[in-house]
């Protein structure tokens, strides 16, 4: 990982700071929504004990039948299509039968939908009709009961027939609509509306159940109150929607509607999501607590109906609005007689939610934005300067050790900055100054040592010389002095060509450097030195391989014949009489490669790097007398080729026939003018 990264993952912590403030922004929040739960619960529990004390319109049994206002005007035919809008609220009569009652200013209706497959007809006059499929209704006014009988082995009209004596104000009976299908039957009927009806039993008989014929399930009815919203009204808070359940959850009344807090102004959608999603708690879906729903089932008014408050965040109807819903008991005789509803639109918490998070990450960005700018530039910065020191230390140093002269004592980049990288720049400087003197010593240590060792060699030969001299004018020479003078003479020779070499290799290196490149066609160079090697080739086999086109190449071309010369000498010497030589030439994407290759004896493994190193030879020990191969021809080699930007290498060919030495020249550079 670079260092701009690495700094700009420090300047990324640095995201902790809107982490902490959103966290607090949203305890604040939940603590703000708490207060506000806990306020309108209060308010909640002294409308119901007013209501409670009042008394006005409260249920007064557990169990009731809810009688819905007709929404549309309703035709006694048989048919469902007028009840649509009130089904989903149906009620159960037994195990097979649903039951919906609605009122209007012409009486009450009855719609009883009855599943049942299998059907035991029989008509009212039938004797056995209380053994077929039935319904039996209680109409109760008061204390006053009356039950009526409804069967029919048809679709169409149907008179109820009364089963218990006249009831003042009760009808003797009445007429109703009977249809079926495979599925079942239905029963629709009106009660006139001056029979003051309080009660209503219904019975569902099916043979196939059992049971007895005429029981019931007696309810009192149980219908919307205007008295009791009346007074509702005048207990509720201002800007509250409230609503009285019974313990069923069925509306008995309310007052007021919700209305949206603060100054009116809706939030963007952009808010309204960074609230939803970052802010607020998982809140209720609103469908559940719609305003025309008339019954509610959600836990919260299940928790009031068992006499616990509760209170629940709710969406709103508006963007990024919220409603608060305070579910309590009311309480009478101690016994839940209804739930108590109070709903409150609170934007005001969303509101300024959104604005202390809004403020904060809008500092936290501008905090972010700077402390990341000035960490990218400050690593940027530093890895400019690391970079030319980089550059600088790539520069100063050549393939072979010695500075290349970029570097001047004192110029080091940023050798003069106050802080660590100027410490670094000073030690690189020092380093260099080391090296480079370590490397001077090492590049004239043999024009030294041959420069020294010359008196003492000729000291030892002219002493040889006189040793001889006086023994002979002694005598003679014995045989073994004899021997013993012939070693130290050719011991002595071998020690002068040494000297004589490192003389020459100092002398080779200065030429070299100080060789002058041009523009020549490095085809040309390499197909003239072909053509003398030729005849000196003898019996041996020599191909050249050359490319089809001139190959411009800027570089010393006496240097790169030279060269040639070293590896066809080395090569024939190596090549047996009846051998083969092949020199290929071959041009690069950035330079050329020169290739000459042998028949003979592979390379050592042991000496493949360091062939081309001085005073290294691989060929045989000279006999005492013959004059020893110093080993200067492959360094020079190598020599021409760092000249050149490039490198040689030895290799031995894959089949095992022999050798070859490649010279891989990129070209000199160019002269500044």
């Amino acid at each position: 990982m670079t260092l701009r990264r690495k700094l700009l993952l420090v300047a990324l912590c640095t995201l902790a700071l809107p982490v902490a403030g959103w966290l607090y922004v949203r305890q604040m929040e939940n603590l703000l929504r708490d207060g506000q739960a806990q306020a309108l619960t209060a308010s909640a529990r002294a409308v119901a004990r007013s209501l409670a004390v009042a008394g006005a319109g409260l249920p007064e049994g557990d169990r009731a039948w809810y009688v819905q206002p007709a929404q549309t005007p309703i035709t006694v035919d048989g048919y469902g299509d007028d009840w649509a809008p009130l089904t989903p609220w149906s009620q159960a009569v037994g195990a097979r039968g649903k039951l919906l009652l609605a009122q209007d200013a012409s009486g009450l209706y009855l719609w009883l939908d009855v599943r049942d497959s299998r059907r035991t007809r029989a008509d009212i006059g039938d004797p056995l009709v209380l053994r077929a499929d039935h319904v039996v209704l209680a109409l109760s006014r008061g204390d006053l009961q009356r039950r009526y009988l409804l069967a029919s082995s048809g679709p169409g009209p149907v008179t109820a027939q009364a089963l218990d004596p006249p009831v003042a104000g009760l009808p003797d009976t009445f007429a109703a609509q009977w249809q079926e299908d495979g599925s079942g039957y239905r029963i629709e009927l009106r009660l006139p509306g001056s029979a003051g009806i309080t009660g209503l039993g219904v019975g569902v008989f099916d043979p196939a159940d059992g049971g007895s014929p005429l029981a019931v399930e007696q309810r009192p009815l149980l219908a919307y109150s205007d008295a009791l919203s009346a007074e509702l009204a005048r207990l509720a808070p201002d800007d509250v929607y409230a609503r009285v359940l019974s313990p069923q959850g069925w509306l008995m009344a309310r007052s007021g509607r919700l209305r949206p807090e603060g100054d009116g102004r809706q939030p963007g959608w952009f808010a309204a999501l960074i609230y939803r999603s970052l802010l607020a708690d998982r809140v209720q879906a609103a469908e559940p607590w719609m305003q025309d729903t008339p019954r509610l089932e959600s836990p919260e008014v299940a928790q009031a109906q068992h006499g616990q408050p509760a209170a629940v965040w709710r969406e709103g109807e508006t963007r990024a609005s919220v409603v608060l819903d305070a579910a309590v008991p009311i309480e009478r005789g101690g016994k839940v007689r209804g739930v108590l509803l109070l709903e409150q639109t609170s934007r005001a918490v969303p509101l300024l939610a959104n604005r202390a998070l809004f403020g904060l990450l809008l500092t936290s960005f501008a905090v972010l934005l700077v402390a990341g700018g000035i960490l990218l530039a400050f690593a940027t910065r530093l890895s400019l300067r690391l970079g030319k020191l980089r550059d600088a230390a790539e520069r100063a140093q050549a393939a072979d050790g010695r500075l290349d002269g970029l570097f001047q004592r004192g110029r080091f980049p940023m050798s003069d900055a106050p802080d660590e990288v100027g410490d670094l720049a000073r030690s690189f400087e020092k380093l260099f100054e080391a090296v480079g003197g370590y490397t001077d010593y090492l590049r004239t240590l043999a024009s030294k040592l041959s420069h020294e060792l010359n008196t003492p060699i000729a000291i030892v030969k002219s002493s040889l010389d006189n040793l001889e001299h006086a023994l002979e004018a002694d005598g003679g020479v014995s045989a073994d002095a004899a021997s013993y003078l012939a070693r130290a003479r050719d011991g002595t020779a071998r020690l002068g060509m040494l000297v004589r070499a490192m003389s020459e290799a100092s002398r080779m290196e200065r030429a070299i450097a100080a060789a002058e490149p041009e523009d020549v066609d490095l085809r040309e160079v390499v197909r003239g030195c072909a053509e003398s090697y030729r005849t000196l080739a003898g019996t041996r086999r020599f191909d050249c391989e050359l490319p089809p086109s001139p190959l411009p190449f800027h570089g010393a071309p006496e240097l790169i014949a030279q060269a040639l010369d070293k590896l066809f000498d080395n090569a024939l010497s190596f090549t047996p009489a009846d051998g083969w030589l092949r020199l290929e030439l071959r041009p690069l994407d950035r330079g050329a490669e020169i290739t000459l290759a042998n028949q003979g004896p592979p390379l050592p493994e042991a000496m493949q790097g360091r062939l081309f190193d001085s005073l290294v030879s691989l060929r045989d020990k000279a006999t005492p007398g013959d004059a020893p191969h110093l080993g200067l021809g492959l360094y020079v080699v190598r020599l021409v080729a760092e000249r050149h930007g490039g490198q040689a290498l030895a290799r031995n060919i894959e089949d095992g026939q022999g050798v070859a030495f490649t010279l891989q020249l990129h070209g000199m550079p160019r002269a500044r003018l």
